[in-house]
Formats: structure tokens, sequence, C-alpha cells
């Protein structure tokens, strides 16, 4: 690995999985990163073979951090209950040492919206912000990650929050891919994003929200046209946030 990386960040996707070492002196990739598709059956041992060999194609040092964004909340210690966007024999599994010991070292685990967020809050858009920070991702549904004074509240789905009887899921009314699928314009999707973000001010009264997700690059067609109070702004990272957030997380709980 090369020598500006300080830690090595993995991001599990449904369609691909993608790692490169992470220079956290700067929030960057040290190394362009490396993408390898999703196995068609992302059994654990299918998904965990594919991070093995990431970490050898870096030649990742033993005493290098390893952190994993995983799509799913992730509890130390404790064994999976749900999972959405991998194979279902991926519940009752304890993630963490799936990976350690595929990877034969000890690995950190974290949601994948949690680990954006935490990248974003050290060295992108929320960096400096005290209070509390919602970081979101538009895609497919709506990831969340919350920090408070630069502290991670993890594993919160507030995508999932009711918006009305009609409504009942946020993420099936307001996720871009909701967007694509009805066709709607920047504008009337702005609309519903104001619901969806303005209950969440009216519930938790954070300081900041960070707008993550691929959509984000076209923030200035939809963002602006968002009615809240609270302060909105585009993710800096991007699709970069959650193999620099992993990296960083693993290294703060590296001993």
């Amino acid at each position: 690995m090369i020598e500006t990386a300080q830690a090595f960040g993995v991001d599990i996707g449904g369609s691909g999985i993608k790692a490169a070492p992470v220079n956290l002196e700067k929030g960057e990739f040290a190394e362009p990163r490396l993408k390898i598709l999703t196995p068609e059956v992302s059994t654990p041992q299918a998904v965990a073979a594919i991070v093995r060999q990431q970490l050898e194609h870096f030649e990742v040092p033993e005493s290098a951090p390893v952190g994993i964004a995983f799509p799913a909340p992730i509890k130390p210690g404790q064994k999976l209950d749900f999972m959405a966007n991998l194979d279902q024999s991926w519940i009752g599994v304890d993630v963490t040492e799936v990976f350690s010991e595929a990877c034969g070292r000890p690995v950190v685990v974290v949601n994948d919206a949690d680990a954006a967020g935490l990248a974003e809050q050290q060295f992108g858009a929320a960096k400096g912000q005290d209070g509390l920070v919602v970081a979101t991702t538009l895609g497919t549904g709506i990831g969340t990650a919350l920090i408070y004074n630069g502290v991670l509240i993890p594993n919160s789905e507030l995508g999932h929050i009711i918006l009305d009887e009609k409504h009942l899921d946020a993420e099936k009314y307001a996720a871009s891919s909701i967007r694509e699928q009805k066709d709607l314009g920047y504008k009337k999707w702005a609309k519903r994003l104001t619901k969806y973000y303005g209950l969440m001010e009216t519930y938790l009264n954070p300081d900041l929200f960070v707008v993550g997700g691929g959509v984000s690059r076209m923030s200035e067609r939809f963002l602006p046209y968002i009615e809240i109070k609270t302060p909105i702004v585009p993710a800096k990272l991007r699709n970069e946030a959650g193999i620099v957030g992993a990296a960083y997380y693993a290294s703060t709980k590296q001993a």
C-alpha cells in the first residue's frame, strides 16, 4: 500500500464492491479505487472473498486499519437481523466476524450511510459544524446518518419515517429512484423533498442537512427549491464518501 495512505476503506453495495487506500490527512483516496462487481449470489463467503482479494491487490499491511461500509445496521457483537440488498443468507451472521476471519485480520464494519456521514463531517460539507448534522443519501432509498458534535449516533433509519397515511414510507415517496420511476422534474421532486426534510426538521431540529448520493451532482437543480429553514447543502465527497468514511472510522477504533 502506498506510503501516503493511513487506512484502507471498502464500500459494499448491491451492485459493486469498491475499495481504496485512504489518505486521512486529506480525506481522499491515496490510490485509484478498485471496483469489483458484487457476486450475483452475494453470500457472506462470496462477498468476503472479494474483500480479501482487494486487500491483497493493494498489499495492505497488517498494521493498517481496515474499515468496511456495509448496507445494513451494524451492532458490534450482534448478528444481523435484516438485509435488503445482499443475499438473505447474511441474516443471523456476525458481519464483523465473517470479514475478519476471511481477511485474516481484525476489521471494523460500519453502516454505509453512517460511513458517508462521517466522511462529510470530517472532510466534507459538514466539517467544523457544531450541533446536530443529518447527512442523507438519496438513491434507491434514503440513507441517513446522525452526527452530534462530531460523534456518530449509529444506525438511524430515517428514510423510513412515516410521512402520512397515504405515503407511509418516506423513501417510497421521495427517494431519487422514485423521481426516475415517475419521471418527475427536479422542481416537482423538490416539493416531495420539502415534505420529507420539513418533517425531519420538525422532529430533530438539526443545525445542518447534507445531501449526498449520485444525484447530489445535480444539487443546483433541486436543493434551492427545498423550502425549509435549516441550512441544506450538497455533499462534497459524493461516491468517495463510503470508502473514506469507513477508513476513517476504522482508524478511530484501532487500539
